[in-house]
Formats: C-alpha cells, structure tokens, sequence
C-alpha cells in the first residue's frame, strides 16, 4: 500500500464461510493494516484484535456507524450475511464512501446469480435480487468498485448442513438438484480473491469476477468425489423438491428470508443455475480453486467415521 491507512472489512465476524474474518486474517499475515467492522461485542471480535486489526462495532444500515469506521480508509471490502437490509447497507456504503471522497476501491461480494438476471427476472430469492440491486446502486455511486460474484460456498446450508449431516448418518447426500450440474466454491479462495484484490486494486478496478470451484458437475460425480477423498461409499439421492422443504429444510426454523433464500438456491440448481466454471480464481490468486477432496482435506473434523 502507499500509506499505513487501514483497510475497513464489513462483516468480519464472519457467517458463512467466514470470508470476512478471513480477508482480516489473510491481509494481516502480510502485515497490512485492518480496520474490522462487526456487528457487536463478542469472542469473534477478540480474535480478531489477536489477530492485529483494530475493531469497530456499528451497524451496516446506520450512516452514524459506518462514515466514522471508514474514516481514513482508502480500500474496502464490504460484505454482510443474508439479510433483508442489504440494500439499504449497501447504499450506505456507498454513501459515506462518496462523502470521504478518497476511496480507492471497495471490493463487493455479491453471488453469480447476478450474472444472469436482470431488471425483470423473477425466478430468484429476495435476497439474490437484493444483490443484484447493490450491484446497480455501486454502479451508480461512481466508485472504484470490484465485484466479486462467488456461486454457492462450499460451507452453505445446503452442504454444510445437509450435506455433511447425511454423509455422517448413512453415507448419503441428499438433496433435491435432480440432474442439475454445480461447482462450489471454498470461502477460503474467495477471502484470497478479495485480498489480493484489496491488496493490490489498481488492475481489477471496473471488473466482475465469477469465482467457482474448478469444475461444473452434477451430485452423482460429486458424491464420487466424496467418496475418493473419505475413502468410503457416498451416494447422491434426489429427494423430491417440496418434500425436501416441508420437511428438511422447515425444520431449522431458519428466518424467513432465510428460508426462502436457501429453498430458491435449491430450485435453481435443479433448474441448471449454477452449472458454471471459470478459472478467475486462478486467474488472481494464482492457484487453482479448491477441490472437493481440498474441503475434505481441510475439515477432517466434519468427516468422522
């Protein structure tokens, strides 16, 4: 960086995936300074002052918060977990951005989904066209802004959960994609786009990058890859679409944002969404996006026998 000016990480207390906490983690091993927004007080928030950055509580929505946080802070990274107020953090944003007038790039996650809606699609989740949205608003504003569009984490729901939870109980993943093909993306790769990006802005700004994992397949190719990398049979079962969410998906007593966002995500990869590959992550980064058997490596823990 050209000055010891903090970078500011929205969201670093980290849901899933935790990509926030983890853009802290990666730009302080290289010993750039960090400015850490979160959402309050807690364990979180100590680690991540272990870490070296300075912490600031505020709410994404409150322009009170937010242009104090940002105050003296060139590059950004803004992100926040699903939520219906997503918009309207964004615009705030966006605004004390404007206002400080010095900005030199804010990094946005947004979702791939974007990359094929537009003014009048329908078929998606309240919280995807809450991105789409943002993704316009930080168009609009002027700013220096890269946009970051992952497709589903490795560490959603829909695998975290599900996924991981079948596996260890019979050796199954169960979930409704039909034959719809998908390639999953390690939170980890995305914190390391961002990082680089913020790192070093000046070549990514004005760009959208699609971050995958390295290859598009359906659940009976990735239930084989399971299997390689445990050592052990996994099968993929398709699980009829609203028996899965009356009686699986209905009974986290998830919010019901939530609850619509992840159901939408489940239909679309049915419906072919989410078959996409890109090498962007490479791309930046340097190294190839991680495998299924890379997620496995990294979280034995998940895996018991």
């Amino acid at each position: 960086m050209s000055d010891a000016r903090p970078i500011l990480v929205t969201g670093a207390a980290g849901s899933v995936g935790a990509v926030g906490r983890t853009v802290v983690e990666i730009l302080r091993r290289h010993d750039l300074p960090v400015r850490a927004l979160v959402r309050r007080e807690d364990d979180r928030a100590q680690a991540l002052r272990a870490m070296g950055a300075e912490v600031v509580v505020g709410d994404l929505t409150r322009g009170a918060d937010v242009a104090p946080a940002m105050a003296g802070c060139r590059r950004v990274y803004f992100g926040m977990s699903v939520s219906a107020a997503y918009v309207d953090a964004t615009v705030t944003a966006a605004a004390a951005a404007r206002e400080q007038g010095d900005v030199e790039v804010l990094v946005n996650i947004s979702q791939m989904t974007v990359s094929q809606m537009n003014l009048t699609s329908t078929a998606e989740s309240t919280q995807q066209r809450l991105h789409w949205l943002a993704e316009q608003v930080l168009d609009w504003s002027g700013l220096p802004v890269v946009h970051l569009r992952p497709t589903v984490f490795m560490e959603n729901p829909l695998f975290m959960t599900f996924a991981v939870s079948s596996i260890a109980k019979d050796g199954t993943i169960r979930l409704p994609f039909g034959s719809g093909r998908t390639s999953p993306v390690a939170a980890g790769d995305v914190a390391h786009v961002a990082a680089t990006v913020l790192a070093y802005p000046f070549p990514h700004i004005g760009k959208v990058y699609e971050l995958t994992g390295p290859r598009s397949q359906d659940m009976n190719a990735m239930a084989a890859e399971f299997s390689e990398a445990l050592g052990r049979p996994v099968t993929y079962v398709d699980v009829p679409y609203r028996q899965w969410v009356d009686r699986e998906l209905s009974a986290l007593g998830l919010p019901d944002h939530v609850f619509e966002h992840l159901a939408t995500m489940a239909r679309l990869h049915s419906e072919g969404r989410y078959d996409r590959a890109t090498r962007d992550i490479e791309k930046i980064t340097g190294r190839p996006a991680s495998s299924v058997r890379d997620f496995v490596a990294a979280h034995p823990a998940l895996f018991p026998r």
